[in-house]
Order: structure tokens, then sequence, then C-alpha cells
């Protein structure tokens, strides 16, 4: 009898594979004193451990394919410099010599403390890089227990396989697709897990947070893995598997028929023009945003500067940091602001208190920067200066009302004056621009964008602020509904009233790059959309095939239905 169990689907695609389950776990850390002419000694063990480590990330780097999409590799080097991030080495040794305990127990306590002040943040994205630390830690210590995990031998006679695992680190990723793997099956992370981003990279059906996954599933049984549905199921019938080998063959053809699409503009069948942007974080990912058809960049992340260290970056670094990035883009680049908060003691060493009850809700993005002027006068001055090296704007996050959006306008404003008197070249026009994220910015468009050059609606935080839940929380999770009607009608009223004021919407949430709810969004009047850059062509496919003026009636009449089933059915036959 067949089982049928439900995850997160995060990458598209249809395997059927038998399970080769990856054990890992919890290790068992023992925890012991250490006498005095022990500590020394223990301290050199932890450098070991961690040389040693760093070793095999750069021999799983140096077996990336030449092709390989560039975001891949960054995550390898993301985790060697992690390697040498002093807010672990040093803590790590602190805690050996000052509590004379053993280098596991106290790398122990470091990643512990890190992955506490990761949880408390309040931006999901940046939540889900506690996994960074967890990976990187968890290697050293399988080092110093002697306890390296061992990934499945290659399953004979070329038969596909599932990876069936409580987590999968980027290395094995990487080393698993070499192998062929059909797919990957998690018990945890959400669909901004470097798995999930990584998968979808790969192409790579995926599920994740399919908790008890690897109790439920069999060793060797055959399985199928729908990665967009997130549906796993066991020990299929043979009217299943005709059924899902159907759609396999219908996937493979419509991955084949994206790739004539690289050098096509996003117009639709009606002659609209839609501007498809990326998210990037990494100089690395401009190049593969423009080989994947992007027009632009539609979110360039800043925090990364600011994490993983005790010193506030200078505006030189900043500066050479955001010019690098800046001149690797030849469309335009938006960067948002520094979008931390107070509770992220670890960033910038500064004396906050104690944590905020609720950080989502706190001091954070713009409100930060305001009451801490020199925070954001230093990172603007070095935006300035990147916008001489080509198209730049300034997206202010987490903007509530217009009196917020003024002063900092005010504040970029002193700062170009301070430029200007010290010779310093920079971009005449550098528009400045609000994220809409906050319900409040929302409802107060119409006001906004009297005042805003552009708006980027951010729907990660716009959904979980107007449904008063926390998406990455398992227990309220299932309430996160982007199809929500109050969400649609803060979608629309955002889109309207920059059309009226002459001022370009874009989005630039996780929605942006989910096909099931492009033609929803066409719809809405939504023509920039941000994405990842793995979803571009994904999207063009679907506006090339749209005639946006029929979208555009029939979503109109649907956000009029009162029954929300009703709503839901009418925007799944778009």
């Amino acid at each position: 009898m067949s089982l049928w169990l439900s995850g997160i689907g995060v990458s598209r695609g249809i395997a059927i594979a038998r399970v080769q389950r990856m054990h890992g776990g919890e290790l068992d850390i023992p925890e012991y004193r250490l006498s005095p002419n022990e500590i020394e000694g223990e301290v050199v063990r932890f450098f070991g451990a961690q040389r040693r480590a760093k070793e095999q990330l750069r021999e799983v780097r140096s077996r990336i394919p030449e092709g390989t999409p560039g975001d891949i590799a960054a995550f390898i080097d993301t985790h060697i410099l992690m390697m040498d991030d002093r807010s672990i080495t040093d803590a790590t040794v602190a805690h050996i010599r000052n509590e004379r305990i053993n280098a596991e127990a106290a790398l122990r306590r470091t990643r512990d403390a890190l992955i506490a002040v990761f949880e408390q943040m309040d931006d999901a994205y940046l939540r889900t890089r506690r996994d960074d630390v967890e990976h990187v830690c968890g290697r050293i210590l399988r080092i110093l227990l002697k306890s390296e995990r061992q990934l499945p031998a290659k399953a004979e006679h070329g038969e596909p396989y599932a990876i069936v695992a409580d987590d999968v680190t980027p290395a094995d990723i990487i080393l698993l697709a070499q192998q062929q793997v059909a797919a990957f099956i998690t018990e945890y992370g959400g669909p901004l897990s470097h798995t999930a981003i990584l998968a979808r990279s790969l192409g790579i059906p995926a599920i994740v947070g399919l908790r008890d996954a690897r109790r439920l599933l069999r060793e060797n049984e055959t399985i199928i893995v729908d990665g967009e549905a997130g549906h796993v199921i066991a020990d299929p019938d043979e009217q299943a598997l005709a059924f899902y080998r159907a759609k396999q063959r219908e996937h493979a053809r419509h991955r084949a028929g994206l790739v004539k699409l690289k050098g096509r503009a996003a117009i639709s069948r009606d002659g609209v023009h839609v501007r498809l942007l990326a998210n990037i974080e990494l100089p690395e990912d401009a190049r593969i945003a423009e080989e994947a058809g992007a027009e632009g960049v539609g979110l360039y992340r800043t925090e990364f500067l600011y994490m993983n260290r005790k010193e506030l970056p200078s505006e030189e670094e900043q500066y050479e940091a955001y010019a690098r990035i800046v001149s690797a883009v030849s469309g335009t680049i938006t960067i948002r602001t520094l979008d931390l908060g107070a509770d992220k003691q670890v960033d910038s060493g500064r004396s906050h208190g104690p944590l905020p009850t609720n950080p989502a809700l706190g001091l954070r993005a713009i409100r930060l920067c305001l009451k801490e002027p020199e925070l954001f006068r230093v990172q603007v001055r070095a935006l300035l200066r990147a916008s001489a090296h080509g198209r730049v704007q300034i997206m202010l996050p987490m903007i509530s009302n217009l009196q917020e959006y003024r002063q900092a306008c005010a504040m970029i404003e002193a700062a170009r004056e301070e430029l200007r008197a010290e010779g310093r070249p920079m971009a005449e026009d550098v528009p400045i621009g609000a994220m809409i994220e906050v319900p409040a910015a929302a409802i107060a468009a119409p006001m906004l964008a009297r005042h805003a050059r552009f708006f980027s609606i951010g729907t990660n935080d716009l959904i979980q602020y107007t449904l008063a839940i926390d998406r990455v929380d398992d227990e309220v999770n299932y309430l996160y509904d982007p199809l929500h009607p109050a969400v649609l009608h803060l979608i629309r009223h955002t889109i309207e009233s920059g059309r009226r004021a002459g001022i370009p919407v874009a989005m630039c949430g996780e929605m942006a790059g989910d096909p099931r709810f492009t033609r929803l969004l066409l719809g809405l009047g939504l023509t920039d959309f941000s994405m990842h850059p793995a979803s571009v062509l994904e999207v063009k496919q679907i506006v090339v095939e749209s005639d946006i003026g029929r979208l555009r009636a029939a979503v109109s009449a649907a956000l009029d239905c009162l029954d929300p089933q009703e709503l839901r059915d009418r925007l799944a036959a778009l």
C-alpha cells in the first residue's frame, strides 16, 4: 500500500528513485576539564581540525565542473571564509583557555551562541543563515570527534536514487550532484535554506521540512518525489508510476524549451515589456543573472558586510565592495540599505542591552539607521561614491510612514553635499525608493508615491506582517498565504498607487520568482519582477505566453469574489 507524505517543495521536477538514507543527526559531544598543561595542546588540536575542514572544502570546490553556475561555488567559498571567522575561532579558543574545557565542548558553546543570535533575527532570509554556522561548526566537530559523515555510494547499475537526510550541507549537495542524485528530501530547512537554493540552481527536485522522513521511508524502496507540490509517494502502484513518468517527460520538454528563451526579451503576446531583474548577493552573481537573461538587479542585500564581525565596516571597505558589484552589473542595480536590527549584537559589537521580545517589530532597518545616523551616513557615502561606476538606485527598507522616508532622504542629501565639497565623483542622479513591506506603507502608498522615485514590494515581510505570522515558525507557517485576499488587495493598491503617480513598482520578494503567481501578478499590473537568477527563464516563458490585457480583466473580476475558495479556484485557472 502506498504512503503519501507532504513537505515543502522547493525545487521543481519529478524524480522516481530508490531511497538512500544519509545518517547524521545530533553529535554526541563530550565535555571534560583540562589540566593547565593540556590547554595549549587542545588549542592546537582545534586549529588542526579547522585546517583539515578547510582542506576538505577546497577539495570539494576543486571538483566543481566548468560551466557550473557561480552561486554554487560561492556557497563553498562562504564556508571556507567562515572557517577563519574570528567570531568562531576567537570565541572557541577563549572557551578552551578560560573555562579549561575540551575543543569539542568549546566549539559547541560558540556554535550555540551564534545560532541563538541568528534565530532572533527578524529577516527570514537572514535567519536561515544559521545553517551556515551549523554546517561550518559541524564539519569541524566531526573531525574533532573522528566521526566524519560518509556520503552514500553511487547506486549500482546507474539506478537513480533519492537522498533522505536530516539536513544536507552545500558541500554534500555538490558531491552528490556529481553522483547524479535524483532528488533530496530533508527533515529540516525551508524555502530559503541553502539546500533549497542549491537544488534549484542544479535543477534537482527537492523537498524540505518533511519531518520523520528517515523513519517513514525505508532504505531502497521506490519513491516518487514531486518537488513542486512537495509530495512524496512511497511504494507507488503502476498507475501512479505511469502518471508521474508522463509528468517527468513533460518537465524535461519544458526545461529544454527554456534554453531557447535566453536571448529573447520578456514581451507578452499583446506587446507589454516586462522587466525581469535578479536578486543577488555577490559580484559573481551578476554574471549568472546576466546569463539567465536578467535586465538588471532589483535587490542587492548589503547586510553581509556587517555580519560575523565585531567592528563596523569602514566607508572605504563598503565603497570597494559596492563599486565591485556596481561595475559588474550592466543594467540598473537597486541597493537596499542596511536591513539589520538592534537584536544583532554579533554584527557590530555594540552594546544594545537585552534582546527585544519581538525583534521583527523592533528597532531594525530604517528605524535603526535613523536612530544611529553615523551608521547610516557611512553606508550612504559609500553608496553614493559607488554610483560613479554604474546605474545605482538606493532602496530604503521597512518604511512605514512618509516622515521616515523624508528624514532618510535629507540624510542622503547631506551626505551628497559632503562628498561634493570633498570633490568625490558620484552620479548626478541616484533615485531613492521605498520598500513596501509594512501594511501601513502599502495603505499609505498614494502619499508615499508622491515623494518616492520608485517602490519595491517585499512580499516575504508584507505577507507575514499582514497575516501576523512567522513563516519560519513550524507552529504557524501553514497560515502563510500569498493568495490571502488582504495580501492581494495590498499588492494591487501599491501597484495602482505607483502607476497613478508615474513611478515604477517592482516586486523583489519570493512571490516574484514563483511561476505559480506570475500570471496573477501580471494581472495585478506588475511589470517589474526581481528574483533569484535561477527563476528568470521560468517566469519569462510565462510572460511571453501571456496576454496581459486579458489577465488584468480576469484578475480584477477574481478579486471581487467574496468566497475565499472561489477566489483561489479562479486564480488557479488563470
